[in-house]
């Protein structure tokens, strides 16, 4: 299967990043971008954006990233930093800038952006399997 269709099958059948609202910007093998809107319900109880809002989309990313190879790949380690607090209405962007592929274990970096201001950034550490991906 083509590295580049295979985010767009895996977002059909993630129904948790649906209900977040992710969209896949573009994507390539190697490189995926993803977007979304942070909503009511996604706020904490200081009126800030859950921590796990920019986590999954980064993660999200990074999936769909790693993926593109035509293996099926699995996080094995995944962390975060937290730059800046998000707001209800913010549009999130999370890009992978490093797709570090070895045998069977690939590193990402993956920015969360507001506009052009880095809003987190994660770093994920995955396995891929001999599993090939099929149409």
């Amino acid at each position: 299967m083509d590295g580049a269709k295979i985010p767009y099958k895996m977002l059909s059948q993630d129904a948790f990043s649906q209900w977040m609202g992710i969209k896949i910007i573009e994507c390539e093998v190697g490189r995926c971008k993803v977007g979304m809107t942070i909503r009511r319900e996604m706020l904490n109880s200081m009126m800030k954006a859950h921590g796990g809002v920019s986590y999954t989309l980064a993660d999200t990313a990074f999936g769909f990233t790693a993926n593109t190879r035509g293996k099926y790949a699995v996080s094995i380690e995944t962390s975060i930093n937290h730059i800046s607090a998000l707001d209800e209405g913010d549009y999130l962007t999370a890009e992978a800038t490093l797709d570090e592929q070895r045998t069977k274990v690939g590193f990402n970096i993956i920015e969360v952006k507001r506009g052009d201001e880095l809003v987190a950034l994660f770093k994920g550490v995955v396995y891929r399997t001999q599993k090939d991906w099929e149409e």
